[in-house]
């Protein structure tokens, strides 16, 4: 997709937690793309700080204060929407997300250790509200037959990372897409859950000094990480795709969405791969990264293997005969 084009002139987004981070990198390439988009956020002065930025993009960009925790906020928002465009709604982004820096700050601490308000403070805007704005939007999307809603979550609904509410909440994320999927695509609306990888964001270069309590190597780890703008362009992408709906009820990856769409970095680098069984040969054996050399960077882990890598199921050796003994005869 050729940069710069309006693919989106006409549409209507809202986007969550769009004062910063892959919020924002959403709002500001839904704007270059044409759209009118609505950002949300707590705090009005970042929020309309972020509003100039992506007001300056090319399309319209209204900023809306709302906690998406409660639910009366969320639905006057719809219904500002639905007032000030006639019931139009094409894409919903949810991108809310308030834990960013209670996360590095209890990176290392089991969960038994944790207040137990942690699961309150990483889950009511990243999935609580998901879900509430997923449940208004579906409400202007279904009535006009179209749509899309994309919620952002990360690898850690496959595996463990950061911590305990953490991984629930984004496997939860996953699986809301997936079943919203279900009951959505009747109605022609498509609902994803989008997998950015680490992301340069405001708030992980602050607390870098933490997040490398866990990534020991994350210097190496920044220069191949995506600009929140990434995520964007994936938006963008699927919001253009007349066939959106293959994809729905499905987690989309970054880096497969960049190969897929033909679309690069916004410092024209290619979207690190971080699926890439070169990349991750080498990660893991680090020794023996020459042989790794030449596999090309775009061979991933097929998706099956990764679903195989998290399976929830026990797995038991096969029963012998000879393990059953008959009962004792009194």
């Amino acid at each position: 997709m050729a940069s710069g084009t309006k693919s989106l002139l006409g549409h209507v987004c809202v986007v969550t937690g769009a004062s910063r981070g892959i919020g924002k990198g959403i709002a500001l390439q839904l704007s270059e793309a044409g759209a009118t988009v609505y950002i949300t956020a707590r705090h009005r002065e970042t929020l309309e700080r972020a509003a100039a930025e992506v007001q300056g993009r090319g399309g319209k960009c209204v900023p809306v204060v709302c906690d998406s925790t409660r639910e009366e906020e969320v639905a006057a928002l719809f219904e500002r929407v639905r007032r000030e465009h006639a019931g139009r709604l094409d894409v919903l982004v949810n991108s809310a997300f308030s834990a960013v820096t209670t996360l590095s700050k209890e990176i290392g601490v089991p969960f038994w250790e944790s207040e137990a308000s942690l699961w309150d403070q990483i889950n009511n805007a990243g999935l609580r509200g998901n879900y509430f704005c997923t449940v208004y939007a579906a409400r202007l999307m279904v009535p006009a037959g179209r749509g899309l809603i994309v919620i952002v979550s990360s690898p850690g609904g496959l595996r463990y990372m950061f911590d305990v509410p953490y991984g629930v909440g984004k496997a939860a994320c996953d699986r809301l897409a997936a079943d919203c999927g279900v009951e959505l695509r009747p109605f022609g609306v498509a609902c994803v859950s989008l997998w950015p990888g680490l992301v340069r964001t405001e708030l992980l270069l602050q607390q870098a000094e933490n997040v490398e309590k866990i990534f020991t190597d994350l210097p190496e780890r920044l220069t191949k990480a995506e600009s929140p703008e990434v995520s964007g362009k994936c938006v963008v992408a699927l919001a253009s795709d007349p066939q959106v709906m293959r994809h729905s009820g499905k987690v989309v990856l970054s880096p497969d969405l960049a190969r897929l769409y033909g679309f690069k970095d916004v410092d024209g680098r290619e979207v690190y791969n971080y699926i890439s069984v070169r990349d991750t040969l080498t990660e893991l054996m680090p020794k023996l990264s020459f042989l790794f050399w030449f596999i090309p960077r775009f061979i991933t882990f097929p998706k099956w293997a990764l679903a195989l890598y998290s399976s929830k199921f026990a797995i038991y050796p096969p029963i012998q005969p000879a393990d059953f003994k008959p009962a004792k005869k009194d």
